[in-house]
């Protein structure tokens, strides 16, 4: 495993994330593991050289933190590891906890940091843009947190490059800690953050880790769907005649390279010119060990541009983000 830095900062992390959306309680929903086989996923990523985990209070309703976080300080010292944890969805149904307000975050991170046992998080993720709380509150609120040792780097995730451009003016405005990561989905079905984000992100020297290099496990599919496919929101978005060839591509380099569907799918994503960080998710030891070994799978020029010609644009899934008009900002 090689570590790489993460954009400005002084954080190393390994070249995948492990996103740990399901490890925590299945009582939140059917797919998530409990603890007990939550454990052998850590403790395996830790043998891989993974030291990079995110996480996030909704996943499992605050389970996920306790379950992932505790564990593995009881594995590894807190330096070696680099944590991620993420506000926004609603935690209960109080109007009050849910979102970006100044009064949600200052609590979530406070409850977030109980369950997960450390005194800092090393990277502090709003999970979505929220329309409903002005910028400036959002963004302030976001400071105090690193002000306050509790937090010692921000990062962002599904939003419209616009809308991540303006809260980083807004901070630049007035002084505060910017974002220095963008996580946003990228997989060879959804290529849409090449127009803006992307660019963006490179020229600011902003970190990208991106999610769900299956595209939702449809480029990994086989015959039937899991456990949590068949409950995920976004099945009904993959799968026409488009994204059909680009999977069958995908299984005729597989099946040249001999390897599986799942190498060649997450090798185009964690080799693409637009360099990331890939988060991949796992339910069994084997998934992980898989997605190792496509880091050391290079794709030549002529199988990526195999793989990526039936695409076309497609509408941005930007689910909980309803467009707001740009303003104008100012330092007053």
């Amino acid at each position: 495993m090689e570590y790489l830095r993460f954009g400005p900062t002084a954080l190393r992390v390994s070249q995948l994330c492990l996103g740990t959306m399901s490890m925590g309680s299945s009582a939140w929903k059917g797919w998530v593991l409990d603890e007990p086989d939550s454990l052998p996923l850590l403790r395996r990523a830790l043998e891989l050289g993974i030291n990079f985990f995110d996480m996030a209070d909704w996943y499992s309703l605050g389970r996920n933190e306790e379950v992932v976080g505790r564990n593995l300080l009881q594995m590894t010292a807190r330096e070696q590891l680099v944590l991620t944890t993420k506000v926004f969805y609603p935690m209960s149904d109080d109007p009050r906890d849910r979102g970006l307000s100044a009064e949600h975050i200052a609590a979530s991170i406070d409850r977030s940091l109980r369950r997960i046992g450390s005194d800092y998080v090393d990277l502090y993720v709003i999970h979505a843009f929220d329309a409903e709380t002005p910028i400036e509150e959002t963004m302030e609120a976001l400071h105090a947190t690193v002000r306050a040792g509790k937090v010692r780097y921000l990062g962002a995730s599904t939003m419209y490059a616009w809308q991540f451009a303006e809260m980083n003016h807004a901070a630049a405005l007035h002084g505060w800690t910017p974002f220095v990561n963008m996580q946003c989905q990228y997989n060879l079905l959804y290529r849409e953050e090449e127009r803006e984000m992307f660019p963006y992100c490179r020229d600011q020297g902003i970190a990208v880790t991106t999610f769900s290099p299956l595209a939702r496990g449809f480029l990994a599919r086989t015959v039937t769907r899991t456990a949590r496919t068949a409950h995920d929101l976004y099945q009904g978005f993959y799968g026409d005649e488009i994204d059909r060839e680009i999977a069958r591509r995908v299984r005729e380099v597989a099946a040249r390279r001999n390897v599986s569907t799942s190498h060649v799918a997450l090798a185009w994503v964690a080799g693409s010119p637009n360099h990331n960080v890939p988060i991949v998710g796992a339910s069994k030891t084997q998934q992980l060990e898989v997605a190792v070994e496509a880091l050391a799978l290079e794709l030549d020029a002529a199988e990526r541009s195999f793989l990526e010609a039936p695409y076309r644009p497609r509408d941005e899934i930007n689910d909980y983000n309803p467009v707001r008009r740009p303003r104008a900002l100012s330092a007053d």
